[in-house]
């Protein structure tokens, strides 16, 4: 077979190409990961008050954490909630995809974190913290192996969340902790074992979000062992707070272990809760949970923690569960089930409360009540958590600061 000069001129040239491209893709492919990560990295090392850090759109890959430390008003913007994608999956260093810490006036917007080893966006001793346009998440199954937490402010005062999305954390997707004078609005948090959660915190609002397909979708906590004790002044409004079944994949030893799956809304230990204009809905095993640190059923070490919640008021909300029993496989969900079968009430208090708050006649002090009032599809029951779940029974119609 005879062929032309042309032709076979034309054949090397195409296959030298061809085989340049393959030789030169993957080395300048790794190259740029590596850049782009040192880049970055050096970008807020070196940023100056008032820096804009604008990060590329496109999807790079990361095996260090990025770290911001000791800045004043920095800027990390890239070009949009899934146009700029930070992954984490081959991480080999620290323990965050990003960490912030002792700073102030920090905004992070426009992009996404996926798979970091530990904590997605941790930011820690920062006075104005802000995440807008934010979403992070774990890209496989919903597991133990997941980092902990999407979005991790603690101990910091004047937290904005909002307009973020939290998928797959193994802990809590949003999170808020020992902080102060917080906002957590226009947000969704699905997939996760806690939707969204404040804890031993004080002054936050929470409102305008979605908690879908959780294990729990709020949780307002208080904690022993902490710095910051005692939190409180939380509202929760205007919230659409539905279908939180989805099964508890925390590891073992969590606290969020022991929430039960069908959990909508649980308060623990809280003190000045207000809850209000939400729609808490299929929900399977708790639309509600008021509850102590005793019901945890572990031990208490810490001299200066107060595990009752009081002052709790539940208001206005509208609430709908579907028929049937409930779905949590933890002690709690049987019990509920196995005394109230597929028509478990709505709200569930354990019963325990603070006897240095109770008058001698056995009532509320003024101020400290827990409340459950004029609520769309309102049903109580009342868990007798002190006597050991003897004598679980549903609750009056309301309860007031007369009961």
């Amino acid at each position: 077979m005879k062929y032309s000069f042309n032709k076979i001129n034309n054949l090397f040239r195409n296959l030298t190409i061809a085989a340049l491209i393959i030789f030169l893709s993957f080395p300048l492919t790794n190259y740029a990961q590596k850049d782009f990560q040192k880049k970055y990295q050096t970008q807020m090392i070196l940023a100056e008050t008032g820096t804009i850090i604008e990060l590329p759109e496109g999807s790079f890959s990361l095996t260090n954490t990025l770290s911001l430390e000791g800045k004043k008003k920095i800027t990390i913007r890239g070009k949009g909630m899934d146009k700029t994608i930070l992954s984490f999956k081959n991480q080999t260093d620290g323990a965050e995809g990003i960490r912030v810490s002792d700073g102030s006036e920090i905004l992070l917007e426009g992009f996404t974190v996926q798979d970091a080893k530990g904590d997605a966006i941790k930011t820690m001793h920062v006075t104005g913290i802000s995440f807008h346009d934010v979403k992070v998440e774990w890209t496989g199954a919903p597991g133990p192996e997941n980092g902990g937490y999407g979005l991790y402010p603690v101990q910091c005062e004047s937290v904005l969340i909002d307009h973020c999305v939290a998928i797959g954390a193994s802990d809590a997707g949003i999170y808020v902790g020992q902080s102060k004078d917080i906002r957590v609005t226009n947000s969704k948090a699905y997939h996760n074992v806690a939707g969204i959660e404040i804890e031993n915190s004080l002054r936050a609002e929470v409102y305008n979000n979605e908690a879908v397909e959780n294990t729990g979708g709020i949780l307002v906590f208080d904690l022993p062992d902490l710095i910051q004790k005692k939190g409180g002044q939380v509202k929760v409004y205007n919230n659409s707070i539905h279908d939180n079944n989805y099964e508890n994949f925390a590891p073992k030893g969590n606290i969020v272990a022991a929430v039960p799956s069908g959990t909508g809304l649980m308060i623990l230990a809280t003190k000045e809760v207000e809850v209000y204009n939400n729609r808490i809905s299929n929900n399977q095993s708790a639309g509600t949970a008021i509850i102590s640190y005793f019901t945890t059923g572990k031990p208490i070490k810490d001299k200066n923690y107060d595990p009752f919640p009081s002052a709790i008021s539940i208001h206005d909300n509208i609430y709908v569960r579907k028929t049937g029993l409930p779905v949590g496989k933890d002690p709690l969900s049987f019990i509920i089930g196995k005394k109230f079968g597929e028509e478990v009430p709505n709200i569930l208090f354990d019963g325990i409360r603070n006897p240095q708050l109770l008058d001698s006649q056995g009532k509320w002090v003024l101020g400290q009540c827990i409340s459950i009032l004029n609520n769309k599809g309102q049903s109580i029951a009342n868990l007798d958590a002190e006597h050991g779940f003897k004598n679980v029974v549903r609750a009056d119609d309301s309860l007031n600061c007369n009961n």
